[in-house]
């Protein structure tokens, strides 16, 4: 059995109208990009704009935002076009079934469960944080056995929101959008807030010196290094041109989420239209976002001075503006928790992708008679996320989200060039612009900004990526729906069939 056997378009579009693995379509482009907001804006903007800027690149972390939104924009155009072509869930993992073969599709889909699960339980603790100090503020203190705090051995509170949002899933995704549309508009209003407020505070000195001197960094060395220092053999260094790429790769955990947008694509009423709508408005809005609000905290206080939890609430105590603050905390809750439900919801869609594939086990991909959601593995991958926020410390681990993000983005890009020449037949929605350009352009940013990450970030992405080789020859490879004899239909002839029941009958134009 060929490793590299392809599942065809058709047949993903074929396999979306089963019955029982049949998911409502309810989105439409403005939900799409709600959902790309809700998810994007969230821990970057409320707590890695001051990381980043304390430690490594200084107020040049604006620039930072921005190499980092131009990363991602390049991946986006790739993910627009293979979300209109194949309109089918499970994003990266299914476009590189049809472009690249079942175990690169593996691959890319075991580094996705990697990517959501971390990222969302990692969010969940940080929600609990700030639930923390919301409560503090109100006279309530938590006690820290169950905050997990200082001896504390269970984050009750990061828990049970995990749990609360696992039921909105179940419920139906029109009762996620619209539950999500309602925590996004006060998110933004807050962070529009910090925008316009902030600007009374903001201090020319601040700013100088924009990008601050290189300086070697404290404690460094081996493995807490960059791959790049390790290949080049160079000592760390924060600040400076290298510190500014430094914190790129590490704020592009802020961005990592609209790349969820598209795994959204069968519960979509027009994808070939919608989807890029969503995937590239709501990327555009955050970066906007999140390079306003890097500048007016670097200007409202000094970047060595910066606090690296709770940045934002921070530079205004520091004005003396505690209102203001306590705001932000509530504007930081309400960002948190879409990021979690939607990085839940992402996962859930890309393992019913693999299960009705037959690469995990296929009564998961069955959804429910009355909600017409993934309702088992929705509720899996809720108390997944739940354990993993309740009992273990994640902070350590949060860059391996990043380097799963864009090695996923890698393949994409590779994917768009690949089925443009095996497949030019194929009705498109959206095209990348610029031919190969673009998408080669786009391999090699998220490649630079792998390479300034830690080689134990490397290290723990290549044992966690042996593990799914391991699962993917020992279960899934035998139990693949293409190793079944399931695939042998021969492609339906009539390429207007492509676009049943998503819009037009006929191909959209190129």
């Amino acid at each position: 059995m060929s490793l590299l056997r392809r599942k065809s378009v058709e047949q993903s579009i074929r396999d979306t109208e089963q019955p029982e693995h049949q998911l409502r379509k309810e989105l439409s482009a403005l939900d799409l990009t709600v959902f790309g907001v809700g998810v994007i804006i969230g821990t970057g903007i409320f707590v890695l704009t001051g990381v980043a800027a304390n430690r490594t690149a200084g107020p040049a972390v604006a620039l930072s935002f921005v190499l980092a939104g131009i990363a991602c924009a390049l991946a986006a155009l790739c993910y627009a076009e293979f979300a209109s072509t194949v309109p089918v869930a499970g994003s990266a993992y299914t476009y590189s079934y049809a472009a690249l073969g079942e175990l690169v599709a593996w691959i890319i889909g075991w580094d996705l469960i990697l990517e959501f699960v971390l990222a969302g339980a990692v969010v969940a603790v940080g929600w609990s944080q700030y639930l923390a100090v919301l409560l503090e503020t109100l006279g309530v203190t938590l006690p820290a056995a169950i905050t997990g705090g200082e001896g504390g051995v269970f984050n009750l509170p990061a828990t049970l929101i995990v749990l609360i949002l696992t039921a909105v899933l179940v419920a139906g995704i029109k009762v996620s959008s619209r539950v999500n549309a309602v925590v996004v508009t006060v998110k933004v209003a807050v962070v529009l807030f910090v925008i316009a407020a902030g600007l009374f505070f903001v201090r020319r000195d601040n700013y100088v010196p924009f990008v601050p001197p290189a300086e070697p960094a404290s404690g460094g060395s081996g493995a807490e290094g960059t791959l790049l220092e390790a290949i080049f053999g160079q000592a760390p260094a924060n600040f400076g041109i290298s510190g500014i790429f430094g914190a790129a790769a590490l704020v592009f955990f802020a961005f990592i989420g609209f790349d969820i947008v598209a795994t959204a694509a069968e519960e979509t009423r027009v994808p070939q239209r919608d989807l890029p709508r969503g995937i590239l408005g709501s990327l555009a809005i955050c970066t906007a976002l999140y390079v306003a609000v890097s500048l007016v905290v670097v200007g409202m206080q000094n970047y060595a001075e910066l606090d690296t939890a709770a940045p934002l609430a921070a530079a205004f105590q520091a004005v003396g503006q505690p209102f203001f603050a306590n705001l932000i905390t509530v504007g930081a809750l309400a960002g948190l928790t879409t990021v979690v439900m939607i990085l839940m919801l992402g996962q859930s869609r890309v393992a019913f992708a693999m299960s009705r594939d037959g690469l995990l086990p296929r009564w998961l991909s069955r959804v429910h008679p009355r909600y017409g959601t993934p309702h088992r593995i929705t509720v899996i991958v809720g108390l997944l996320v739940a354990v993993l926020a309740g009992f273990i410390p994640l902070e350590e681990l949060a860059e391996l989200v990043n380097i799963g993000t864009l090695f996923a983005f890698v393949l994409v890009a590779a994917a768009v060039i690949l089925l443009r020449r095996t497949r030019p037949d194929l009705p498109r929605g959206f095209r990348v612009p610029g031919g190969p350009v673009i998408p080669v352009l786009a391999i090699v940013a998220c490649v630079v900004l792998m390479l300034f990450l830690t080689v134990e970030t490397w290290l723990r992405f290549f044992t966690w990526m042996v593990l799914g080789l391991l699962v993917y020859f020992l279960y899934s490879r035998r139990h693949s729906r293409l190793a079944r004899g399931a695939q042998e239909r021969p492609p339906m002839p009539d390429r207007s069939d492509l676009d049943t029941g998503f819009g037009s009958a006929s191909p959209p134009p190129q």
